[in-house]
């Protein structure tokens, strides 16, 4: 029998399945260190560069993106001219993939998205979640939580997810949301969010004994 103290949790969620606080409840249950927003400060503190830069790019494939830079190179230390200098999207996936990389040697965690399961897929530690949750009740949860009719939470819905997909897609050769893709995929309309967290805790802590 052989068991890990070193955790590293990937968490995929669909929008309004409740996913965020399944997270929550994991990382609380496992005593791990939580990161979803925060790792946009942590890649801008990293990198010397603007947070805002990080904020616009975040889970999103944008064509053509660039941003004005006005400090230190990540990679060199050289000084880019801001009149000049341009950040690709691959280049701010590089520089949070290395922020993840270093979190997730450093502390057990558990990280919300940002493909965070490819960046570690090497990492014999990581762990892999997917949690959805039928649309209608997606649908309900973001109209009540965001104060806007159904039919609005549909296309929110819709909308945000297009763009979360082509992230995870672009980036990790493999289908957002795909079963396939991740270690373990449940269904938080089904089981509700309490069930939800504790299935996934007892998933994991096994899959770490042999």
């Amino acid at each position: 029998m052989s068991t890990t103290n070193h955790v590293i949790i990937s968490l995929g969620r669909q929008l309004g399945s409740g996913g965020y606080f399944v997270g929550k409840m994991i990382a609380s249950a496992m005593g791990l260190f939580f990161y979803d927003k925060e790792l946009l400060y942590y890649a801008a503190k990293e990198s010397g560069l603007c947070q805002e830069v990080f904020e616009n790019a975040d889970e999103q494939v944008v064509k053509g993106f660039s941003k004005i830079l006005t400090a230190h190179d990540f990679y060199g230390g050289a000084f880019f001219d801001p009149m000049n200098a341009t950040l690709s999207r691959d280049c701010i996936f590089q520089i949070q993939s290395k922020v993840i990389k270093k979190i997730a040697n450093e502390q057990s965690c558990l990280i919300i998205g940002r493909c965070t399961d490819y960046i570690l897929r090497d990492n014999p530690c990581m762990r892999s979640l997917f949690i959805h949750a039928p649309l209608e009740t997606r649908i309900a949860n973001v109209s009540e939580r965001m104060g806007i009719t159904k039919p609005q939470a549909a296309a929110f819905i819709a909308k945000e997810e297009k763009k979360r997909a082509a992230y995870y897609n672009y980036f990790t050769n493999k289908e957002w949301g795909n079963a396939s893709s991740y270690h373990f995929s449940l269904d938080a309309g089904l089981l509700g969010i309490d069930n939800c967290a504790r299935a996934a805790v007892k998933l994991i802590q096994d899959s770490f004994t042999v």
